[in-house]
């Protein structure tokens, strides 16, 4: 795939003209992308999409950023050494991806929670990794299964967990056409895995009506067999468990 001289694209990201310059050749990518207009039945010559091609180039550059990004970049030095030991959560981070599949968009909201062992992260590296992972082209279950796996190499915690909420337009706009879908997938390493407690709490926290960042937070108490309305919860490569929506609102795990 061809670059771009984003030195040359404005505010909008469109790429600036400038006085006297020729007009480009076409690079592969808007060939091919020019080639795709006349197999849906479209004339790209017709005035709208003269510039289609490169548009459509600079997007896609722009959506699978993240395959020239890395972790070990994006983290840089805000890895601290710090002897807290209780659950940090970063909750509500936006996320947009592209379906490898069918090559349309899925977005929602990644949960990310972790205990630290000695060592913790700048709150806004965790966003910063999901961009990692999310701007390429992916299934919602393996976004979720990189982003823990990264936070888990990086700062070597107690745990990690990852919960991703997103909504497919490869479900909404085709298909079954489902609009009102959501998939729901997570990812545990540690004592979010291995630790009842733990997971229940990081599930209470995410799924309650808090702030955005929670950090210091304690245990709250399971919730009464009573209060509980099943549901079910895949985790990848967990198995399932089975949760159930208190009278509030809340998220508890039942047997």
């Amino acid at each position: 795939m061809s670059t771009i001289d984003f030195s040359r694209v404005d505010a909008h990201g469109d790429r600036e003209a400038r006085d006297g310059d020729a007009p480009p050749e076409p690079t592969s990518f808007q060939r091919v992308v020019r080639e795709l207009l006349e197999h849906v039945g479209e004339d790209p010559s017709r005035n709208g999409l003269l510039k289609t091609p490169e548009r459509v180039e600079r997007s896609l550059q722009w959506l699978t950023r993240g395959y020239r990004m890395s972790v070990e970049e994006v983290i840089g030095g805000a890895v601290f050494e710090e002897e807290h030991h209780n659950m940090v959560i970063v909750k509500d981070i936006e996320m947009y991806s592209m379906c490898e599949h069918h090559m349309l968009p899925f977005f929602g909201k990644v949960h990310i929670a972790y205990i630290p062992n000695g060592r913790i992260v700048g709150l806004s590296k965790l966003p910063r990794v999901v961009e990692v992972f999310a701007r390429r082209l992916q299934v919602q279950e393996r976004l979720t299964d990189q982003i823990a796996g990264a936070i888990q190499d990086v700062l070597q915690p107690t745990g990690v967990g990852v919960v991703i909420e997103a909504a497919h337009l490869c479900m909404m706009m085709r298909g079954v056409e489902k609009q009102n879908s959501k998939t729901i997938t997570s990812a545990m390493r540690g004592v979010f895995l291995e630790d009842l407690r733990t997971r229940e709490e990081f599930l209470r926290l995410v799924a309650g009506n808090g702030g955005r960042r929670v950090a210091h937070a304690a245990a709250p108490a399971r919730p009464s067999p009573g209060s509980l309305r099943p549901a079910t919860l895949p985790v990848p490569g967990e198995g399932t468990w089975r949760f159930g929506v208190g009278a509030g609102g809340g998220v508890g795990e039942s047997a």
